[in-house]
């Protein structure tokens, strides 16, 4: 069994209903993960192009490029490489933050629920100019750590932890975990210092900057976020698409370059099946005008 039959994508039923009918429609799914998205636009016609750098999914989209053939691509690229694509699209849908799979497999280091080396890296191939979670850790000053922190995890006495972390150097997740005295600190940390390993924010920042070129008159860009930062990013974004020109209070519908579509969050029904979606926003906006 393939991880993509064991993988419960989050608010797929609202992302399906904001696109509507994708038959015979081009998406681009800037995070292949379990292919759980992609399966569901495929069985629904849509042809598929998939990004994802992490190596450990590339079993699983090379069994849906089995399945159906030439209606799906899959390229083992970051999705801020989304710019090089040499073709506009129907769609381009973001299911941001980490997946299931990369914090249930102990050895990628995600995960303070077992003793790993602390890697915490989405693409785990050897590349010197990815540095592991302890790397980074080495790299960094107490003030840069205290930053990480602060600005990606929330974490209320940073500057007392980076030291402690400095301090330590740790190299595996344990020895990292047994640093955070406050339990409530250890996810937000473990949080704080994955997303400054695999730049996450700028990586969203360069895929949204390409995604207006993209995008067919009509076309649509659907993003579901985990994070504050992330969706705060997602929602300033689309403001500045959603804005008339000349008005930079109001979105004047037929006007501005993008129109907003309806925003979602899980339902209770979801959250029962599936409870690490309880922090998922949908946000999505459709292509108005050619000048955005």
């Amino acid at each position: 069994m393939t991880t993509t039959q064991k993988h419960i994508p989050v608010l797929l039923r609202a992302v399906l209903d904001a696109l509507g009918d994708v038959q015979g429609k081009t998406i681009v799914d800037c995070t292949f993960g379990a292919g759980g998205y992609s399966r569901a636009f495929l069985e629904r016609g849509a042809n598929v192009i998939a990004f994802d750098r992490d190596p450990n999914v590339v079993v699983d989209a090379n069994a849906l490029g089995g399945e159906f053939g030439n209606r799906f691509k899959f390229i083992p690229q970051p999705f801020s490489n989304i710019g090089d694509l040499e073709q506009s699209v129907d769609a381009i849908v973001f299911d941001l933050g980490i997946s299931s799979m990369q914090i249930d497999i102990p050895e990628r280091g995600f995960s303070f629920r077992a003793d790993a080396p602390l890697d915490m890296r989405m693409d785990n191939r050897e590349k010197e100019q990815i540095l592991t979670a302890a790397q980074l850790i080495e790299s960094l000053s107490v003030a840069e750590i205290a930053d990480i922190l602060r600005n990606y995890g929330d974490v209320k006495k940073a500057n007392i932890l980076a030291r402690a972390i400095k301090d330590s150097c740790p190299q595996t997740t344990f020895e990292l975990r047994d640093l955070i005295h406050n339990p409530k600190d250890v996810a937000p940390v473990f949080q704080a210092l994955r997303i400054a390993v695999n730049d996450e924010m700028g990586e969203l920042e360069r895929a949204l900057a390409r995604v207006p070129d993209l995008l067919v008159l009509g076309g649509k860009c659907i993003c579901v976020t985990f994070h504050s930062l992330e969706d705060r990013i997602v929602k300033n974004t689309f403001r500045t698409w959603t804005t008339a020109p000349g008005d930079p209070r109001l979105p004047v519908v037929g006007t501005a370059p993008f129109i907003q579509i309806k925003t979602a969050v899980p339902t209770e029904s979801e959250l029962e099946h599936n409870p690490r979606a309880r922090s998922a926003h949908m946000r999505g906006v459709i292509k108005n005008r050619g000048d955005a």
